[in-house]
């Protein structure tokens, strides 16, 4: 393989690592609500399990109360039990069709342990960064033993590579930060 052909999927997969972080930072509570908290909750639907957006209107009331709204009548209770029975310390509660999941205050203690989560996510993203560089490396390296390119590329392209890795751990500790001030934030 080329040695831009490594570089650009080097860099391709990096960036679906910061998506895939990104991600998993939405579903890290914090005071504020955001539906994609309830990404995660499974539902007993016709005996499969299946996610809460695919059986409801998820959206927002105001900026603490998640809305969902079954698209079948009897789903609502099944969504409240799941909800509650969620890992998330979650409330919700009926009103007619309407469920409404309130998000409580946190304490002080939680914030500090959600931190620790949101540093352990961004410690995860760069460990796969560097795990992308390394194997990128590796890939030149034999393009190399295989004398399909020179050491001066090699040198060139292991330069380039470290300056990518470097933009995107960056780039996580950009997003670590946000999200601990986003957490603090009271």
């Amino acid at each position: 393989m080329p040695i831009a052909d490594i570089k650009r999927n080097t860099e391709a997969k990096m960036d679906q690592t910061i998506a895939a972080f990104k991600n998993n930072l939405m579903k890290i509570r914090t005071g504020r609500a955001n539906p994609a908290l309830l990404d995660t909750v499974q539902v007993d639907y016709y005996g499969a399990l299946v996610p809460v957006s695919q059986v409801a209107n998820v959206s927002l009331l105001d900026a603490r109360t998640i809305s969902v709204q079954p698209w079948e009548k009897g789903l609502g209770a099944k969504i409240e039990k799941a909800i509650r029975d969620s890992d998330l310390g979650l409330n919700p509660s009926s009103m007619g069709d309407l469920i409404r999941v309130p998000m409580p205050a946190m304490s002080e203690e939680r914030r500090k342990e959600l931190t620790k989560v949101v540093r352990g996510e961004g410690e995860g993203a760069k460990v796969a960064v560097r795990n992308l560089r390394r194997d990128a490396n590796d890939a030149v390296k034999k393009a190399v033993k295989d004398k399909l390119a020179s050491e001066d590329d090699q040198k060139r392209s292991e330069a380039e590579i470290q300056k990518v890795t470097d933009r995107h751990i960056s780039v996580i500790d950009q997003l670590v930060a946000a999200k601990e001030q986003d957490i603090m934030a009271v």
